[in-house]
């Protein structure tokens, strides 16, 4: 009988104990960030990472190749998204799968289009500018749908900064095609969104 008085106090204190940590704990239960993030939006951010490391590491070879600043200056904007990105997938505990050598890539359709992009430019500096506007392009466009899979504002305001920075450089790009008597056509955004760009002013984006 004793035995039981016991077991029936046991029970009872460790019900009161368990209590008190959940109500101390409160708000304070920490959650491992990246459980609030959906698979899809993890893929995203460890694709973006290579596919602004794919568009530094072009503008790096067709800058050694015809020293053309524009080339330059865009590569150290690409490596701000990088960082960017970097940021964010530190926050969240994500992997990072891209590598740190130049014109290498865990995606394997990034690393083809590296190759396919490069061979482009060796082609011609005015190539070289096209294959710039082209880069731009598919990183608006990708990054539009991106955006419709997340809600996380931290994540939606590096969004936003990358695709402002990316309007500007295909600005950039297209400014420098139109001095050559060339005019590039947009393959990935629609015309329209293009032309809404080449209207609009230089941006501020804040990175």
């Amino acid at each position: 009988m004793q035995n039981k008085e016991t077991m029936k106090s046991l029970m009872f204190f460790g019900l009161l104990f368990v209590a008190f940590t959940m109500n101390s704990c409160g708000d304070d239960v920490v959650v491992a960030p990246q459980d609030v993030l959906s698979d899809a939006v993890v893929q995203d951010l460890q694709f973006l990472k290579e596919e602004e490391k794919l568009a530094r590491d072009v503008y790096l070879y067709a800058y050694a190749k015809y020293g053309l600043n524009i080339f330059n200056n865009i590569s150290n904007s690409e490596q701000n998204h990088m960082d960017a990105i970097s940021t964010l997938l530190t926050k969240y505990d994500i992997e990072d799968v891209s590598l740190d050598a130049e014109g290498q890539f865990t995606n394997t359709e990034l690393q083809a289009l590296y190759e396919d992009l490069t061979a482009q430019v060796d082609i011609s500096q005015t190539k070289a500018l096209f294959v710039g506007a082209t880069i731009e392009d598919l990183d608006i466009f990708d990054i539009d749908e991106m955006i419709a899979r997340t809600n996380e504002s931290d994540i939606l305001d590096v969004y936003e900064k990358l695709t402002c920075g990316s309007k500007n450089h295909m600005r950039g790009f297209t400014d420098q095609l139109s001095t050559a008597g060339e005019t590039y056509t947009p393959q990935f955004i629609s015309q329209e969104y293009y032309e809404t760009i080449l209207n609009g002013s230089h941006e501020h984006c804040g990175n």
